[in-house]
């Protein structure tokens, strides 16, 4: 019998501590960990001389083009983080220069209304993004020693998404969704221990602005016996994003515009000419210091940006326009049963009017078709007859009134 011996090195098997054997050849242990130490070399290599890593930038243009593809409208949002999200990247190449000039982070927050398209703005960024990216939750999240998560365990994810590589996830991005979640809940902070809301700002704070922070590899709570991963937060760009239900009323108060009621005759004081079905344009970090965020964590997110509420054009270009439009998804749904389906102008139509009645934003499109189309979805694949479906106004209303959704008030 041939003695085995590895194809690299040439040492024979009971020369070393273990012999991995493929189809056709065999590798020693001492080969394996000398090729693993020029592969960590030639990841250095792929950076810069200074240790900066080298990308291919993707410019603010290119990148809100690509959102465009996917995400409607709210182009004030969409340049915004293209721009941050640009400047992280340059930050990250920074040379070392001789002027002592050093680019802070910018970390970004959005707010807007429910179903306006925030958490998939950041869903869709992911995907053209050359860095880690993890969507984490806030309100998951409560103060160190409580039952819930620990805010380091925001990074595990990140940590997971760069395949546990700390260097690659301490120059990753961060969205955190649902930030209004953790507003303080009352004015008065003595009256009782707000765990879940001031507690978790505060434990936000050395995150969002850069410290080295031990990260618990599977996430959880951390506890003296477990291993820990050291991360430093310096180079993690953090969007946060958040409905902030009922700031309209802080920011209409400060603006001195009247959301209801009357003004009389002699007011000295005329309301601003703005528009009072989107306050949100006008928003500062004074309203979101006034809804219960703490100035601590306002000033270590210095971008502020918003999202345009939903109307009945834009739901229109949703239902139909994207490269995954609802529509879209549908007939690739029946296309797997041979099944061609074909929605009406006045169907459309008549699933925007009550998107926009409910005010559910893009989500109560998904609904509306859920219910409308929903016996189809059931009946047809069982009919092998069935070749075509068309769905006319007529249809829509029929269906949708037999639906739980029809006996909804409008509010």
């Amino acid at each position: 019998m041939a003695e085995v011996t590895c194809s690299f090195c040439g040492r024979n098997k009971k020369d070393v501590d273990l012999m991995i054997s493929g189809i056709h050849a065999h590798i020693c242990d001492k080969c394996i960990t000398q090729a693993n130490q020029i592969l960590s070399e030639e990841k250095k290599a792929n950076t810069g001389s200074d240790g900066t890593p080298n990308f291919n930038l993707v410019k603010p243009k290119e990148m809100k083009s690509y959102l465009d593809e996917f995400v409607i409208g709210q182009d004030e949002a969409k340049k915004v983080i293209s721009v941050a999200v640009y400047n992280h990247y340059k930050r990250l190449m920074q040379q070392k220069a001789d002027d002592d000039v050093t680019i802070e982070k910018s970390n970004i927050v959005m707010v807007g209304e429910t179903g306006t398209g925030k958490t998939y703005l950041a869903r869709t960024l992911a995907r053209i993004l050359q860095v880690p990216f993890c969507i984490a939750d806030a309100t998951v999240l409560t103060e160190a020693g409580y039952v819930g998560e620990d805010v380091e365990s925001i990074l595990t994810r990140l940590l997971q998404a760069a395949d546990y590589d700390t260097e690659a996830a301490e120059r990753g991005i961060v969205y955190i969704d649902e930030l209004d979640k953790i507003a303080r809940k009352s004015d008065n902070p003595s009256i009782t221990r707000d765990v879940s809301g001031e507690g978790v700002q505060q434990a936000l704070l050395k995150l969002l602005e850069g410290t080295t922070v031990n990260v618990p590899p599977q996430g959880g709570r951390k506890h003296p016996d477990q291993k820990m991963i050291s991360v430093n937060t310096e180079n993690i760009l953090f969007i946060c994003g958040g409905a902030f239900d009922g700031i309209s009323r802080n920011i209409a108060k400060r603006i001195n515009t009247r959301p209801m009621g009357f003004a009389s005759s002699g007011d000295a004081l005329k309301p601003l000419d703005v528009e009072n079905d989107n306050l949100l344009r006008y928003i500062t970090a004074q309203d979101l210091k006034s809804f219960g965020l703490i100035p601590e964590l306002i000033g270590r997110m210095p971008v502020l940006t918003f999202l345009n509420p939903l109307d009945g054009d834009a739901l229109r270009q949703i239902l139909t326009e994207p490269k995954n439009a609802l529509i879209k998804q549908y007939q690739k749904l029946f296309e797997m049963e041979d099944i061609k389906v074909e929605f009406e102008d006045e169907a459309l139509d008549f699933i925007v009017e009550k998107a926009v009645e409910y005010k559910l934003g893009a989500r109560g499109l998904r609904s509306i078709c859920e219910a409308i189309i929903n016996d189809a979805m059931f009946e047809m694949p069982s009919d092998d007859k069935a070749k075509k479906l068309k769905i006319d106004r007529s249809y829509a209303e029929e269906q949708f009134s037999k639906s739980k959704y029809s006996k909804l008030k409008v509010a």
